[in-house]
């Protein structure tokens, strides 16, 4: 268990990687802290850090053992922004495409994918829409149609691994509207497919439910509410409401919920 310096010891004993039985991990640390100055003990501790940290793990150790493992290996937080009136237009049709990578073992971001899109079949923004979402015609004018968003989705997913057979992710909703119902109808509605990896996703409000018992009326301001979390930028703006979905699930993963899928297959 030990090299010539102590340091496999010591990364046993400071990362808690090593399942020892009570008495044993305690008659280990006594002999290696008679072996070592508690000075020396904390410098080793120091290098191991570094060393985790240089390979990718070095934020995460004291989370991954504050909170049961989850289910999956990423969420994908998605929350769209769409073309909308009052009464309602028809179709309507995304115009804000926000994704926030969210690592399973640690619950932080890690990658986000933002894009503004491009509206065809009602291509100025109504004021209602507009004051709502606080998207402004500038903001839509001159992006990428939906089809091209998400192909720079799906080279988005391929780059952060996202694609790999041996890696799951899944996508995560304030809702099921964004998956059931925007995404799909739009797509039909121009003739484009929809990739497989849309087609599951955890609905946040069925999760919170299940977590606090509870149904959140108010969607992200009562599970803020009910969580004592401060609500983050303004709401109906996509990346901000992303980032409270993310903000959520990292409360309730670390009050020990494990997030299970909530679609039915398609």
């Amino acid at each position: 268990v030990s090299d010539a310096s102590g340091c496999s010891m010591i990364a046993l004993l400071h990362t808690g990687a090593a399942k020892f039985p009570q008495n044993l991990l305690s008659k280990s640390r006594q002999a290696v802290s008679r072996l070592f100055p508690a000075g020396v003990l904390k410098g080793f501790s120091s290098i191991i850090s570094r060393k985790l940290a240089s390979h990718g793990f070095g934020a995460s150790m004291a989370a991954m053992s504050s909170f049961p493992p989850q289910r999956y290996h990423y969420f994908l937080v998605l929350d769209f922004e769409a073309t909308c009136d009052k009464p309602q237009i028809h179709p309507q049709e995304i115009i804000e495409f926000p994704i926030l990578k969210l690592n399973g073992r640690t619950m932080e971001i890690e990658s986000t994918f933002h894009m503004y899109v491009q509206p065809v079949v009602h291509p100025q923004l109504t004021p209602f829409c507009t004051e709502l979402t606080g998207i402004i015609q500038g903001m839509v004018d001159g992006q990428p149609s939906l089809q091209q968003v998400l192909e720079r989705v799906d080279e988005w997913m391929a780059k952060e691994g996202l694609l790999d057979p041996s890696v799951k992710s899944i996508f995560v909703t304030c809702g099921d509207w964004d998956l059931k119902v925007m995404l799909p109808g739009q797509c039909q509605y121009l003739g484009l497919p929809v990739a497989d990896y849309f087609k599951q996703w955890i609905n946040l409000k069925k999760a919170y439910s299940f977590a606090m018992g509870s149904w959140p009326k108010n969607g992200l301001l009562d599970m803020n509410k009910g969580l004592n979390l401060q609500h983050i930028g303004r709401p109906h703006s996509g990346i901000d409401d992303c980032k409270n979905i993310a903000n959520i699930m990292k409360t309730l993963a670390h009050r020990g919920f494990i997030f299970k899928q909530t679609s039915k297959p398609f």
